[in-house]
C-alpha cells in the first residue's frame, strides 16, 4: 500500500498507533514490529481483537486472515517512511534535541514554555530511536501547532537518520559528553556523531540553536543561528545565581526553578531563549518553569527521613557523573554519593572508573559509596569511599547512612532506584 493510502488510514484513525497488543489503543492503527525474542505479526489478529482498527503486517500468509490486515513489505520501514510523510504533511514547527546529557530533561522544558501559547507534543519520556522518533512524528495532527523530537544514537549515521525522518526546523545540541563511547569511540566521535544535526540543519537553511559558552558549538554560528549563554555575544543573555536550584537572570528578571545541578542550567537557557523566540512573554515563563518538577528519576528530589534525596538515576555517562558531584560537592550540609557503574564505554570503560574515582577523591563529599563490579575494580583504600561489587552486598553492610543530601546516580542497567526503599 502506498504511503498516501496510509495517511488517510491514520488520519481516519486520529493518530492513534499502537505496537503492542497489551496496551492497544481503541481504534488505532497495530503495526507488527519484530523484536529479537517476538514476531509482531503473530499478534496482528490479537491486535483487531482488542480493539485495533487497522494491523499492518510484513507476513503474507497473516494478511489473508482478515480484510482489516494491510500487506507492506517491510514493517517497520513503513512506520517510518509514514511518520516523515505525516511531518511533511503538517504546517507545525518542529524542534529536534540530540546531545550526550539532558536532552530529555530539556524536551520537557522546552514542551512546558511552548505549552503555555501554543498546542505542543513532544516525545514520550525517551522515545528517541529508530522507533521511538516515528511514533513521535505520528503523533503531529493537523491541528498540533509545535512538536519537540528528542534523538538519540550510540553509533554514526544514526542522528542523520533520524534528522531526515524529524526535519527541525530548528535543532538544538544539549552538550557533547563521554556517552555511548561503544559506538563513537571518543569525545572526537561524539562531536562528530551529535553534529550530523547541525550539518543537516545548514545544508537545508534551517536554524541552529547554540549554547554560545561551549566552545564545540560555536563552530556551528553562521546567520541564522541563534545564541543563548551568559557570553555577551550572544543574542539571550543570562547569569547564573548560586543556589542549590538552579536560578538565573534574563532581562533583570530572577527565574526560579525546583531543578537541581548547575549542569541543568543551559538546558533551563534553552528553553527559555525558544519561549522568547516565539513570542512567550518572559513572566509567564518564569512562572512555569517555577511549577516544573522533574520526575522519572531525572534530578529528581525526594525527600525522606530528614534527608534530600537527588534521584538522577535514569542513566548515567562520566561527564553527567562528574556534573552530579560536583554539584552535590557545592551543596551546604553533610553530603553522601552513591554511584553506580557506567555502561557503554567500550574500551575506555576502566579508565573512565578510574578516573571518576580520582575526581571523587577532590571533592567535598562526606561518604561515596561505588556500586558495581566496574567500580569494585577501581577501589582504593581512602577515607569514607566504600566499594561494592553489587547492591545486595551494599544493603549487606548496614552502613550507617545519615547525611543530609544524598545523591544516587547510574547507568539504567543498574537501576539505582531501587536503593531508595533501603535506605
Amino acid at each position: 500500500m502506498k504511503v498516501e493510502n496510509l495517511y488517510d488510514i491514520l488520519v481516519k484513525c486520529d493518530h492513534k498507533i499502537s505496537t503492542d497488543t497489551r496496551k492497544i489503543i481503541k481504534g488505532s492503527i497495530f503495526f507488527a514490529l519484530k523484536g529479537e525474542n517476538f514476531d509482531g505479526n503473530n499478534f496482528a489478529l490479537t491486535a483487531l481483537k482488542n480493539g485495533a482498527s487497522y494491523s499492518i503486517v510484513d507476513n503474507k500468509n497473516i494478511s489473508k486472515s482478515d480484510n482489516r490486515i494491510i500487506l507492506v513489505k517491510d514493517v517497520l520501514e513503513t512506520l517510518q517512511n509514514l511518520s516523515k510523510y505525516n511531518r511533511t504533511k503538517s504546517s507545525c514547527y518542529v524542534i529536534g534535541v540530540t546531545g550526550s546529557n539532558g536532552k530529555t530533561t530539556t524536551k520537557e522544558l522546552i514542551h512546558q514554555v511552548l505549552k503555555i501559547k501554543y498546542k505542543t507534543i513532544c516525545t514520550k519520556g525517551n522515545y528517541n530511536n529508530h522507533i521511538g522518533v516515528p511514533l513521535s512524528l505520528l503523533k503531529i495532527k493537523s491541528s498540533t501547532e509545535y512538536a519537540i523530537i528528542e534523538m538519540g544514537a550510540n553509533n554514526f549515521g544514526e542522528i542523520k537518520f533520524l534528522t531526515e525522518l524529524v526535519q527541525p526546523d530548528i535543532g538544538y545540541i544539549t552538550n557533547f559528553g563521554l556517552a555511548h563511547l561503544e559506538g563513537f569511540k571518543n569525545l572526537k566521535g561524539v562531536i562528530r556523531g551529535k553534529t550530523e544535526l547541525y550539518h543537516w540543519l545548514i545544508k537545508n537553511d534551517k536554524q541552529i540553536l547554540i549554547n554560545n559558552d561551549d566552545d564545540e558549538q560555536r563552530n556551528f554560528v553562521n546567520d541564522k543561528a541563534v545564541l543563548f549563554g551568559k557570553d555577551k555575544n550572544s543574542h539571550y543573555k543570562f547569569e547564573q545565581n548560586k543556589s542549590n536550584r538552579v536560578s538565573l537572570k534574563i532581562n533583570d528578571l530572577i527565574i526560579e526553578t525546583q531543578l537541581y545541578g548547575s549542569y541543568n542550567f543551559s538546558n533551563v537557557c534553552a528553553a527559555i531563549t525558544l519561549g522568547l523566540e516565539n513570542k512567550i512573554e518572559l513572566r509567564k515563563i518564569s512562572k512555569s518553569l517555577k511549577n516544573y518538577s522533574s520526575e522519572n528519576n531525572r534530578s529528581q528530589i525526594i525527600s525522606k527521613n530528614n534527608s534530600k534525596i537527588i534521584m538522577d538515576a535514569y542513566n548515567a555517562n562520566p561527564t553527567s557523573v562528574k556534573g552530579a558531584l560536583e554539584s552535590l560537592s557545592n551543596l551546604a550540609n553533610s553530603k553522601l554519593a552513591i554511584i553506580g557503574d557506567m555502561y557503554e564505554l567500550g574500551k575506555a570503560e576502566n579508565i573512565e572508573h578510574q578516573k571518576i574515582v580520582k575526581f571523587a577523591k577532590g571533592l567535598n563529599i562526606d561518604k561515596t559509596i561505588f556500586i558495581g563490579s566496574r567500580f569494585k575494580k577501581c577501589e582504593i583504600n581512602f577515607k569514607n569511599f566504600h566499594f561494592f561489587n553489587n547492591k545486595r552486598e551494599f544493603h549487606k553492610s548496614n552502613l550507617k547512612l545519615n547525611e543530609n543530601n544524598i545523591l544516587i546516580k547510574g547507568s539504567r542497567s543498574m537501576r539505582m532506584e531501587t536503593i531508595i526503599n533501603e535506605l
